[in-house]
């Protein structure tokens, strides 16, 4: 019977692949802070890009940014 919490195939992306390289290392706990600290700080940039694409090419307001924070908030 498969385990509902795995995928079905559960091959590794590239990603996955190199941070098993860095863990092979046995890095310390400080480093291990810094690497996904790292990682936040890579996301969220690539996120934040992405989001100031979408809102140039739908020509989204700063205002109605605005607004959907409020009403989220």
């Amino acid at each position: 019977m498969e385990n509902p919490q795995m995928p079905p195939n559960p091959r590794l992306c590239s990603l996955q692949l190199e941070l098993l390289k860095v863990y092979s290392f046995d890095p310390s706990e400080n480093e291990l802070i810094e690497i996904r600290k790292i990682l936040a700080k890579f996301f969220a940039e690539r996120l934040s890009m992405r989001v100031d694409k979408a809102v140039e090419i739908k020509g989204i307001s700063q205002q109605e940014i605005d607004n959907w924070l409020i009403i989220e908030s």
